[in-house]
């Protein structure tokens, strides 16, 4: 699909990544920013300024536009961020599908998430047809979902009302993402922050499914290129253990990974701690109840549908850590040499 492009979120971990793969397609890229252009510096791009809440803006950022890549979102770990995270990522997703329609946007490849599905049942593959975590539920149960995850279902039936009004979109669902031009840096870039420069002292038993951001841009720009409307993939790694992913990254640094590693159930019980600790000194936590909650999800994410449709397929976990930690230390986040 040729044509002026759109991404929204662009300075982003996957925005980020994402323009400069289509840049080095020769495509022409036009950038959504909110507020920060770190990682959009030196780039030969249009940067227009927009707000998911404002639609005149975003029907301006569209003009002349053909396909547009919707990365932009709020994204928070806390129980207490329900109304703004439904501003952006619900009514924020319905402006924009609004404007997709009015300004006859040839396709919209619109950016979910895993944890926008049902985990349940842990024993079987997680794929495409699992339903999204709110079906069926009573607004009590409701109440007890992560707002960040029931804003990203809510999210998808957003685009999904647009798919029976006549737009052109699919659905990707990435898994917990790492990858280099994580500027700001990212929730996950933070930690491996931390875990690189032997700050944190102690492990919590669990893991995720990790996979590499430009993995998951290669697919998503695959999926705008070839895939049937109202396609649906889940864009996934490998599973591993925060264990497992402290010893890869120890494996790169001179610094020994951590030799505690708490049980889940100890961890729950010190997170409303660690979130009031954290508040105190400025920081973001390490575990809250949401990131203990999403180390209990399905490890057997399958990505089969996107390796037969779209020739996906996700690299080593230890190959993304190498990368990253070179990147990270160029940028001055971490100090001392790299293995």
């Amino acid at each position: 699909m040729g044509g002026k492009i759109l991404v929204t979120g662009a300075s982003g971990l996957v925005g980020a990544n994402l323009v400069r793969a289509l840049l080095e397609q020769g495509r022409d890229v036009r950038a959504l920013v909110h507020e920060d252009r770190r990682a959009l510096s030196g780039l030969d791009l249009e940067t227009v300024s927009g707000d998911l809440r404002h639609p005149p803006s975003l029907e301006a950022a569209m003009a002349g536009v053909q396909l547009v890549y919707h990365l932009a979102g709020s994204i928070s770990l806390s129980m207490d961020r329900a109304p703004q995270l439904k501003a952006i990522n619900v009514q924020g997703t319905r402006n924009l599908v609004d404007a997709c329609l009015h300004s006859r946007v040839q396709r919209l490849v619109h950016f979910s998430s895993i944890e926008a599905v049902r985990q349940q049942p842990l024993d079987q593959p997680l794929d495409e047809s699992r339903p999204l975590l709110d079906v069926g539920l009573s607004p009590r149960q409701l109440a007890r979902i992560p707002p960040y995850d029931l804003s990203k279902a809510q999210g998808e039936r957003e685009v999904q009302a647009g798919i029976s009004k006549g737009l052109d979109a699919v659905i990707i669902r990435p898994t917990a993402m790492l990858g280099p031009y994580d500027f700001k840096p990212s929730y996950l870039g933070q930690a491996l922050i931390l875990l690189a420069s032997a700050k944190i002292s102690a492990l919590v038993r669990g893991g995720f499914n990790w996979v590499d951001v430009r993995d998951v841009v290669s697919g998503a720009i695959r999926a705008a290129q070839s895939a049937p409307p109202g396609a649906c993939y889940v864009l996934g790694g490998h599973w591993h253990t925060i264990r497992q992913v402290a010893q890869l990254v120890a494996a790169h640094t001179h610094r020994p990974a951590p030799l505690i590693a708490v049980p889940l159930w100890l961890a729950d019980a010190f997170a409303p701690l660690m979130l009031r600790l954290a508040r105190l000194n400025g920081s973001q936590p390490i575990y809250t109840r949401l990131t203990l909650t999403a180390l209990r999800a399905n490890r057997n994410v399958s990505t089969s549908l996107a390796a037969r449709q779209l020739g996906y397929s996700a690299r080593p976990l230890q190959h993304t850590l190498r990368d990253v930690l070179g990147w990270f230390r160029q940028q001055h986040y971490l100090v001392g040499d790299l293995l």
